[in-house]
């Protein structure tokens, strides 16, 4: 059984930090991109940062660019999201996902068609 889970998540005050974790367990994840996305009260599911399988390429929405950081170690099957500068419009659940073609498929609306989802950790940022 294939399992996303993502750790981390909490409540932090604006301008705190927050690490994200996710582990991956129940195949090989081999050649697989992997990904955070989030998705905020009444709002859709959106990209947050992914990272290909061999750490060399990353990508960041323009909204968390210099603020967050997306790495992984493959030898633990881990994805890690250091979160700092947080403001209340980073308020959401954050969802780990898992793809071979995952930068491709960030593309596609709240991430459709993405092979493996976490069930999400919920980060609260207070003013």
């Amino acid at each position: 059984q294939v399992q996303l889970v993502e750790s981390g998540g909490g409540l932090v005050q604006a301008g705190g930090s927050l690490s994200l974790a996710c582990v991956a367990s129940g195949r090989t994840f081999s050649g697989f991109a992997m990904g955070w996305f989030r998705q905020a009260p009444g709002k859709e599911r959106e990209f947050v940062a992914g990272i290909v399988w061999s750490g060399s390429t990353k990508y960041y929405a323009d909204f968390v660019k210099g603020r967050f950081t997306i790495s992984r170690d493959n030898a633990k099957n881990t994805v890690y999201l250091q979160m700092n500068s947080l403001n209340p419009e980073d308020t959401a659940v954050y969802y780990c996902a898992a793809d071979p073609s995952l930068m491709v498929k960030t593309a596609n609306k709240g991430g459709a068609g993405i092979d493996y989802w976490g069930k999400g950790t919920l980060v609260t940022v207070s003013s």
